[in-house]
């Protein structure tokens, strides 16, 4: 039985929901990539992560957020111990250089749009 809070979404709009974050983050990781192996469903995605540390994870991205499912590619051998609201805080947990790369990159548009301003 479902249940109440979670998102059913078929194959595509999960695809298409994981390519957004893939999209909004790609710059501040090594890789971000949809998993080959494991099968999505109609309330959930695998995502495979690899840190500009060079950390590798399994995430699973659902209606409760994004998961830390298994600490290799292609691995689902853990239940989430914590799930994240957004790519975001998830990346800002798991890798102190994603928020260096994170901030850099704001602190450049920033700058990008100061300059326009003058």
């Amino acid at each position: 039985m479902r249940s109440d809070n979670e998102k059913v979404l078929d194959a595509q709009q999960w695809r298409v929901e994981a390519q957004s974050v893939i999209d909004d983050v790609k710059e501040h990781v090594h890789e971000l990539r949809v998993c080959s192996d494991l099968s999505s469903s109609n309330s959930s995605i695998y995502l495979n992560l690899t840190t500009l540390e060079g950390c590798k994870f399994c995430i699973s991205l659902s209606a409760e957020g994004f998961g830390v499912i298994g600490n290799q590619h292609e691995t689902n051998d853990q239940e989430p111990v914590e799930y994240f609201e957004t790519v975001y805080s998830l990346l800002d947990h798991l890798s102190p250089q994603y928020r260096d790369s994170f901030g850099k990159s704001l602190m450049q548009r920033l700058q990008m749009l100061d300059n326009v301003d003058r």
